[in-house]
């Protein structure tokens, strides 16, 4: 039987390269049983294969994952051809980023977006432990499988 499905040890330039262009990703979270998504701006370093973004306490995917850090996400091209659909999912623990990392995450996400310069950051990390990237364009359904090694 064929499959479309081609597993990877190590994360592939393309699906970094994928990540790099984007700069939105969709979170989903969940608490009690009821499921909830948001959108958030992120910074990726792939030195250490993390997802930096920023987020308020009060804010109900923080609330959440607080409580349950093992989260979902996906990065997606908008197009309406078919052949050029690509998109990442995601799974992997949100972490509030430590006090020793802080200095580092902040000057790497005002880089990316100095908007948030002006404003006081409350910075997350986001360790994916599972990647699947869709890219048509190799080939219809094709998919890479990235599963973090434990």
């Amino acid at each position: 039987m064929e499959t479309n499905k081609i597993y990877i040890k190590e994360l592939d330039e393309k699906i970094i390269r994928f990540i790099k262009e984007h700069h939105i990703f969709t979170l989903a979270t969940s608490n009690n049983n009821k499921p909830y998504c948001c959108t958030c701006f992120y910074y990726y370093n792939e030195k250490e294969n993390n997802f930096l973004f920023t987020s308020d306490l009060e804010t109900r995917h923080i609330e959440e994952a607080v409580l349950q850090p093992i989260v979902a996400g996906a990065i997606a091209l908008e197009t309406t051809m078919i052949g050029k659909i690509r998109g990442i999912q995601f799974t992997g623990k949100i972490t509030k980023v430590s006090e020793e990392y802080f200095k580092i995450a902040k000057s790497l996400y005002v880089k990316r977006f100095p908007i948030a310069s002006l404003s006081k950051l409350l910075l997350w990390k986001l360790e994916p432990d599972f990647i699947k990237f869709t890219d048509n364009r190799l080939g219809f359904g094709k998919k890479m499988i990235w599963q973090k090694e434990e």
